[in-house]
């Protein structure tokens, strides 16, 4: 998932939980969600919500608690913790030790249309190692493409556009001023000192996307962001790590989405609403304007206030005020 953006260090299982005895003490491939997770993955369970992704996982260990281990197939290797997102920063630390900070990327250059034929590039453009950029693209002026990036055909990046960490369709506006594929808000919170939790995820923007000025998108935490294509993002939208947008959206400007939310498709929001993290907002949903979202909306529901309620209510509560 993220070998290309990060600098893996091979690690064995043992090494990173030396106290306990492995059936197979394997070389860690990856560290993946449960339901993406292969045979020589680590993954963790942390939240009884993702019971079932837990049962049919097929990773090689997880990182769980005493309460939740029950859950986990047989054939996958148990490491009981008590603090489980605790163990998962320090596995990701040991396997990907430059992920917790945003390093510069020393290998940019200014744009050169000798490499890129096919190209329109603004002025102080700079362009890091091994990105490709399609047919027909635009790049504006004092852009940042850093290494390994996929830009698609047909392309029109603003000026003053950051783009790391990050994969983008055919036919994508990115508009002035958007960082995307950053490092998101990653902290376990500690008495003494809060410990960063690295960020190995990518950028996954599909077709014909449209995103507008000064919009923050961050990359996965060991999942990926995605945004469906046609979708359309408002000024300053926000988007932390791990959240899936789906495809046909309408984002109005100044929405914010928590971590891990999940975004059907056809969904419209209206201006500064906010949709807290690990939620599921189902198809063809309606979110009326600063409206606060505290729990999953099913398909076709039409919602507004805070907390978020069916608009009906929402109306009936008005005039009783």
């Amino acid at each position: 998932m993220s070998s290309n953006f990060f600098i893996k260090k091979k690690t064995k299982i043992k090494n990173i939980f030396p106290s306990l005895n492995f059936k197979d003490n394997f070389q860690i491939d990856n560290v993946k969600p449960l339901s993406s997770a292969k045979n020589k993955d680590l993954t963790f369970f942390d939240s009884i919500r993702y019971k079932d992704d837990a049962v049919n996982t097929n990773a090689g260990a997880c990182i769980t608690t005493k309460e939740l281990q029950s859950f986990i197939p047989k054939k996958v290797q148990i490491i009981v913790v008590k603090n489980v997102l605790f163990e998962l920063a320090k596995a990701l630390k040991s396997i990907y030790p430059f992920a917790d900070v945003d390093y510069p990327d020393l290998t940019l250059k200014k744009s050169s249309n000798k490499k890129y034929k096919y190209v329109k590039f603004g002025n102080n453009v700079l362009v890091g190692l091994n990105v490709k950029l399609g047919k027909n693209t635009y790049i504006g002026s004092n852009t940042i493409i850093e290494k390994n990036v996929t830009i698609g055909e047909k392309c029109v990046i603003g000026s003053n556009v950051i783009i790391k960490n990050s994969i983008i369709g055919d036919r994508v506006i990115i508009q002035d001023g958007c960082k995307i594929g950053q490092k998101g808000f990653g902290f376990l919170p500690q008495s003494k000192k809060n410990i960063k939790l690295p960020h190995i995820g990518r950028v996954l923007i599909d077709n014909d996307v449209e995103i507008a000025s000064n919009c923050t998108i961050d990359r996965g935490s060991v999942d990926d962001t995605k945004i469906g294509a046609n979708t359309y993002l408002d000024n300053q939208v926000h988007v932390a790590h791990n959240v899936k947008i789906g495809s046909n959206c309408m984002i109005a400007g100044q929405v914010g989405f928590a971590g891990s939310a999940i975004i059907g498709n056809n969904v419209s929001i209206g201006g500064q609403a906010g949709v807290s993290g690990h939620l599921k907002i189902g198809n063809n949903v309606k979110i009326g304007g600063g409206s606060g979202v505290v729990k999953n909306i099913e398909n076709n529901q039409v919602v507004m206030g805070y907390p978020a309620i069916p608009f009906r209510d929402f109306l009936k509560n008005s005039k009783k005020r």
